[in-house]
């Protein structure tokens, strides 16, 4: 591709700022990653900053700015604190500062700059990639504007405020109330602790300059159509004549393979016979060069690319509902990416860093990540697309919060109005991208509203991918996904007619790695071990979990997370990168056993889910052996299954059972020949041990809500011989809710 050579190695204009870089490092006493040693003020991010809408002259403002924290309302100041290194958030060790802003203040950045003279008779646009929360734009002295929007990219047109030589002088202004107000703002809080994060305020992506003419490419819309073998390309045009004309040529590897013109603004089939399909195993690109004709005279020329991909939600050979990539199911299965740096919070050291993640992400074994209520630069999506990632796009959250059983909140006017916007101008700049899949509008209950009409207006503004309307809690019914959060884990709900069924969090398991910590205490996880073996068996054992539900129809899953973030513990790498918890091999093994075929599932020792199966059972503490296929039991009393007090979510209990604890013990009959793997069905509130012929099958911790599939312990399948054999379990319940239920299943 052309974006992987000239375009990503051009020396870039006008690199050289105002400051002089030696004052600057990062503050000390801070968790840095492995990367941080790479930042230096003149190189910071010099990476062309938008893929797929390349031109060749640009000047990249990333640097030393100066800066100054103001009360609110305060003018805009006379006198700077001192510089700070941009893109990096003002919270941030790499900025230099690590100081926080608060909504009582505001957030100021001056710097200077100069207009190389080939950029004489062009329009100049001033760019930024993501500003946290609203900027307001000075350029020499001379307001341009304000926006409004912490994760999407917006531009100002700066020519008539320029002088006609020399030094130029921008000033930017920036208030972020953080989580006292309504406005999106993901995981930051003013007080972090637990899954909430440190606050980030101001410039958190790259800052640049472009020469533009005045009549433009402003942007595309490109959406491939595998089936009639043609990208659907709409080129928007500022400025255009009558008469005008686009014109679209695909190359792959240098060769023309499709080319098309038209009108701007109008749709156009640009043809791609034979075309390579884009997926996690062949992430095939092709090159897209985009020419603005006015008679035979190119007014403008961009560069892009494009992936042919198709997502689509459809009915295997079972007739269960799938996630169809290019018309066949593929189970998507990928970390929750949180995309926090202990040095530079929102924003990665360098583009290496931010590469590393995807490229850690597929090597692990995983074909896609979950893009937690964060917004990326465009060059990590580029990432995900060159190294084949799949992705989940969330939209970062806001306002109010609501339990799992609560209705949505009304948002105001001003709140309802923001979302759509930062919404739609999010969905936009991403639309291009091949590894985009699905849109997640809202995450549990955070700042969910009106979820019918947002998941329809998702879906109308693009009907090309599927959509996840909620991840997790208070599910609303008609998206593409019915979504299950469970920690640790794994399970789904049960299959329906018109939506997939997928476990958009699970696992969280936890190790605290020495010297790789952001807090010496207040660390956790959703299960925390104390040993790299300790982890690597429960991780195996709960991956283990996932291939019996993928046979019943599970689509995809998203294991939490792909690194520790600051109090949080249960990253497959440490906060800083420099360790990955499990080697990348032995993980890379594991999870590849959720791919390939489905497995069929046969129910060989049904639960009493459906209708009652009889037990012997006690309450009362049996002699030695009782888990022992060969212990008398006829002293016991017979009960039907399921065991437990009424109203325990979850479970048709037909035998009351409100002591501390209970035992059961039942006969069943093997076949001769059994299947390939074995699994327990359970249902149990709270803890139960379970045992197959005298053999641990498995000991199963806290407490579900639903009946989830367990890897039989290996000594207890060996165990299983054709003809008679027996399952005894113990159950202990500590509070609330109880009961007990189990079962055998096997792959055929």
């Amino acid at each position: 591709m052309l974006i992987r050579s000239r375009f990503l190695a051009m020396v870039l204009v006008g690199m050289l700022t105002t400051h002089a870089a030696g004052a600057w490092e990062p503050v000390k006493g801070q968790m840095l990653s492995k990367f941080a040693g790479e930042v230096t003020p003149d190189t910071v991010w010099a990476e062309y900053p938008r893929p797929q809408m390349q031109r060749e002259a640009w000047q990249n403002l990333n640097g030393l700015w100066d800066y100054a924290i103001r009360p609110k309302d305060e003018a805009v100041p006379a006198t700077f604190n001192g510089q700070i290194l941009v893109p990096f958030a003002v919270e941030s060790a790499l900025s230099g500062v690590k100081q926080p802003v608060g909504a009582e203040k505001r957030l100021w950045y001056k710097r200077s700059f100069t207009i190389p003279a080939a950029w004489a008779g062009q329009r100049v646009l001033l760019n930024f990639g993501a500003v946290d929360w609203e900027a307001t734009v000075w350029v020499n002295g001379q307001q341009l504007g304000s926006h409004r929007g912490g994760y999407d990219v917006f531009s100002m047109d700066i020519t008539d405020a320029l002088k006609p030589e020399g030094d130029q002088e921008i000033v930017v202004g920036v208030w972020d109330p953080t989580d006292t107000q309504w406005q999106p703002r993901g995981k930051q809080v003013d007080k972090p602790e637990g899954i909430w994060y440190t606050a980030v305020t101001g410039i958190w992506q790259t800052v640049w300059l472009e020469p533009v003419a005045p009549t433009r490419v402003s942007g595309m819309k490109l959406v491939p159509d595998i089936d009639a073998s043609v990208l659907n390309a709409t080129v928007s045009v500022v400025g255009a004549q009558a008469g005008d004309q686009v014109e679209l040529r695909a190359t792959l590897g240098g060769v023309e393979v499709g080319k098309v013109s038209g009108v701007a603004g109008t749709a156009m089939a640009l043809p791609v016979p034979d075309a390579k399909l884009w997926s996690p195993d062949t992430p095939t690109l092709y090159d897209l060069e985009v020419k603005l004709l006015r008679g035979a005279q190119a007014v403008d020329t961009v560069k892009s690319y494009f992936g042919m991909r198709k997502i689509a939600l459809a009915k295997d050979d079972a007739g269960v509902n799938r996630l169809f990539l290019n018309n066949a199911p593929l189970f998507q299965f990928g970390p929750l990416d949180q995309g926090w740096w202990p040095d530079g919070l929102y924003t990665a050291p360098s583009d290496a860093a931010l590469r590393y993640d995807v490229e850690m992400t597929r090597k692990l074994g995983f074909n896609m990540a979950r893009k937690h209520v964060k917004v990326e630069p465009a060059r990590w999506y580029y990432h995900c697309d060159q190294l084949g990632l799949l992705v989940w796009q969330d939209m970062p959250s806001g306002d109010a919060y609501i339990g799992v059983n609560d209705p949505d909140i009304t948002r105001g006017p001003e709140s309802k109005g923001n979302f759509y916007t930062e919404w739609g101008a999010i969905m936009h700049q991403l639309q291009n991208h091949p590894s985009i899949v699905m849109w997640v509008p809202f995450n549990e209950g955070w700042g969910q509203f009106d979820v019918a009409e947002v998941t329809a207006w998702t879906k109308e503004r693009d009907p090309s991918r599927l959509v996840n309307q909620t991840s997790g809690w208070a599910d609303r019914g008609g998206s593409d996904v019915h979504d299950m959060h469970m920690y640790p884990g794994p399970g789904m709900f049960p299959l329906e007619d018109g939506r997939a069924s997928v476990l958009g969090e699970f696992g969280g398991l936890g190790w605290p790695v020495p010297d790789h910590l952001w807090w010496d205490k207040r660390n956790w996880g959703y299960r925390t071990y104390e040993s790299q073996d300790e982890l690597r068996q429960n991780y195996a054992t709960l991956i283990a979990g996932l291939r019996p539900l993928i046979g019943e129809g599970l689509a995809a899953a998203v294991y939490t997370q792909t690194t520790d973030v600051e109090g949080e513990v249960n990253g497959l790498m440490t906060y800083d990168r420099a360790v990955v918890k499990m080697e990348a091999d032995w993980l890379a093994t594991v999870n590849a056993t959720v791919y390939g075929p489905a497995p069929k599932l046969v129910e060989v020792v049904p639960t009493s889910k459906v209708a009652a199966q009889v037990w012997r059972y006690t309450e009362e503490k049996p002699g030695p052996g009782w888990r022992e296929a060969k212990f008398k039991d006829r002293e016991w009393k017979t009960g039907e299954g399921v065991f437990g007090s009424a109203g325990t979510p979850g479970a048709e209990v037909r035998t009351e059972w409100k002591s501390g604890t209970i035992w059961l013990r039942r006969e069943f009959t093997w076949p001769e020949q059994p299947g390939k793997a074995v699994y327990l069905r359970a249902h149990h509130d709270e803890d139960a041990d379970v045992y197959i012929n005298g053999e641990t099958a498995a000991r199963l911790r806290g407490y579900t809500t639903d009946y989830q599939l367990y890897p039989m312990g290996p000594d207890a399948a060996k165990s299983l011989k054709g003809g008679k054999n027996t399952i005894a379990v113990r159950c202990e319940n500590k509070g609330g809710g109880q009961c007990i239920d189990v079962g055998i299943v096997m792959e055929e």
